[in-house]
């Protein structure tokens, strides 16, 4: 052998057994993989391909009622005049209601935190489910995949399940108990109704995902998840992904609010609370911080699920918001009696006896007594909101009936945006008329509770669309809300977010569309211009150029000779 070849076969050798040992190791893990899916359930395998199992194919044993395949928005499918149905969300100048994001998602986050027509919006069928969403299952969050499988999460769990198996105790006295004091609550409580062969969880409303479990129920919030403990011989097998904000399909904003786990198990974490009153748990994030948004996607959903239980309710946040339970604790606390659960900071495993994960909620600003818990409506949120502000007036006044005393009108001063441009001009004929007028301002920065009593003190309220005209919730029985609508086809969408839900609370609703001699547009535009001869031809420029064009660049002139008829209608509304 010459003196080169020797190293040469030596690197060769080498090379051949690093081959091997690498072909070892493939086919090592092969078979280890092979093995896994052989011993653990097949179906929760293929159900995580990217969510492109079709629904009629998902696994039947483990109930999971969400999009898998849910497809992008169909806009070529929409016309415009679609652009203002469905779910709409109100604009206002004072504020943009901001999902939490990143900060290159800033202006991204401004402009969908704005009402979106043109975001798959269609109007309810008479069930009151959009049309393109009857036909759907419904979604986890409305992003319509699953976050892993349940095989996955069994494995991620399993280490701490199989050190502390627990059935969970009876507890009542309606009290919380530290851990120690299990063996009291054992022998002191009487045992919920269980939940029995109803699903764990609700999928079915276009608006809104809920599971509502009664029995024995762990609220792990360090791993996001809620366990509704199986009894013996139970054949349950449910695993559950949603997201507890009401704004089902809306993707951006349900992309900042976190998801949460509910199944059903025989294992669980050793508890370290025990609760005998029922858990609401829901979010904050979302688009609150604007006034209208407070209202339709919490305030009113929260009373809808919160309210039967008189203040023996655990609220638990995900998301929270620490200004907004602030702005908003008059209102909590007259929900519960228990101060708040951060849920992202907790580290305690809260067993419960029933927990509600998420909100009802149906249209916009709106409770659909058919389905409410209890057949709630609205009048009895209007009653809800006067008491908890401790309002005085619960109708209006009178005519007549104190003759010295004139009838009260709001009138909601903007600035910026959508402005009344000759105010003194509507005061002064409000007042030939027989009005008391009352100037004030509505925006997120406003004392609540203050503002709540200039509301309820008057007999009519007036202003142009937007998210100030939320404070007809503080207005007596029977008054009078007028919404000035601007130019641009805002006709739908101006009565489905406050002429419905008003004239549902028992007050009277007057809408005025404006003329074009009005808005202020025809400072910008030549009469002959399209924006005025078909404005609604503008909206498939989509969201951004109507909340610019007509909203944020349009400000109003009354015509009071035109106007006066609405007022003398409402005056009319108060004889008796």
């Amino acid at each position: 052998m010459k003196a080169g070849e020797r190293p040469k076969l030596v690197r060769g050798l080498r090379q051949e057994s690093r081959r091997f040992r690498m072909l070892v190791i493939v086919a090592g893990f092969f078979l280890v993989s092979v093995t896994f899916v052989l011993v653990s359930k097949p179906d929760a395998i293929l159900f995580n391909l990217n969510g492109k199992l079709p629904v009629d194919q998902a696994p039947t044993n483990i109930v999971i009622q969400q999009k898998v395949n849910s497809p992008p928005a169909a806009e070529s499918r929409k016309t415009p005049t679609d652009a203002l149905r469905g779910d709409p969300r109100v604009v206002d100048d004072d504020v943009d209601a901001k999902p939490k994001g990143t900060k290159g998602e800033e202006e991204e986050s401004r402009v969908l935190s704005e009402p979106d027509p043109t975001s798959g919006m269609t109007e309810p069928n008479k069930d009151g489910r959009k049309s393109d969403e009857a036909a759907s299952v419904g979604g986890g969050g409305g992003d319509g995949k699953t976050k892993g499988t349940a095989a996955e999460e069994e494995r991620g769990h399993a280490a701490k399940e199989d050190q502390h198996k627990v059935t969970l105790p009876t507890v009542s006295n309606y009290t919380i108990h530290d851990a120690e004091d299990t063996e009291t609550a054992k022998q002191d409580g009487a045992t919920n109704a269980q939940q029995g062969s109803k699903p764990l969880c609700d999928f079915s409303n276009f608006r809104a995902n809920v599971c509502d479990m009664r029995g024995d129920v762990i609220v792990h919030p360090n791993a996001t998840s809620i366990l509704y403990m199986e009894p013996a011989g139970s054949q349950r097998d449910e695993l559950w992904k949603i997201k507890p904000y009401p704004r089902k399909g809306d993707v951006f904003c349900l992309s900042h609010i976190t998801e949460l786990t509910v199944k059903s198990s025989k294992v669980a974490p050793e508890c370290t609370k025990y609760h005998d009153v029922p858990a609401v748990i829901f979010s904050l994030t979302g688009y609150t911080g604007n006034l209208f948004h407070d209202f339709t996607d919490v305030m009113v959903p929260l009373f809808t699920t919160a309210s039967e239980f008189n203040g023996e309710v655990q609220f638990l946040i995900t998301d929270m918001a620490l200004w907004w339970t602030i702005k908003y604790h008059t209102v909590l606390q007259k929900l519960s009696n228990y101060p708040i659960i951060d849920f992202s900071k907790d580290d305690q495993v809260h067993c419960f006896k029933r927990v509600i994960v998420g909100l009802h909620a149906y249209m916009e600003f709106t409770i659909d007594s058919s389905k409410a818990p209890h057949h709630l409506s609205m009048v009895d949120f209007n009653k809800f909101m006067r008491g908890a502000y401790s309002l005085g007036r619960d109708t209006v006044t009178v005519l007549g009936e104190y003759p010295k005393v004139k009838p009260r009108l709001l009138i909601i001063k903007r600035h910026r945006t959508r402005m009344f441009l000759n105010l003194d001009e509507i005061i002064t004929m409000a007042e030939e008329l027989g009005f008391e007028v009352v100037i004030d301002e509505a925006n997120v920065s406003s004392d609540i509770s203050r503002f709540a009593r200039v509301v309820n003190s008057v007999d009519v309220m007036m202003g142009v669309h937007g998210a100030g005209l939320t404070n007809c919730v503080f207005l007596p029985q029977n008054a009078t809300l007028i919404q000035i609508v601007p130019w641009g086809g805002l006709e739908w969408v101006s009565r489905t977010d406050f002429g419905n839900p008003s004239e549902l609370m028992g007050l009277r609703y007057k809408q005025y569309s404006i003329g074009i001699d009005e808005s202020s547009l025809t400072d910008q535009y030549p009469r002959d211009h399209e924006i005025f001869k078909n404005p609604i031809s503008f909206h498939k420029r989509g969201f951004d150029f109507i909340r610019q064009t007509f909203m944020d660049k349009q400000n109003v002139k009354l015509d009071c000779k035109r106007f006066k008829p609405i007022l003398l209608e409402a005056l009319n509304n108060l004889n008796p």
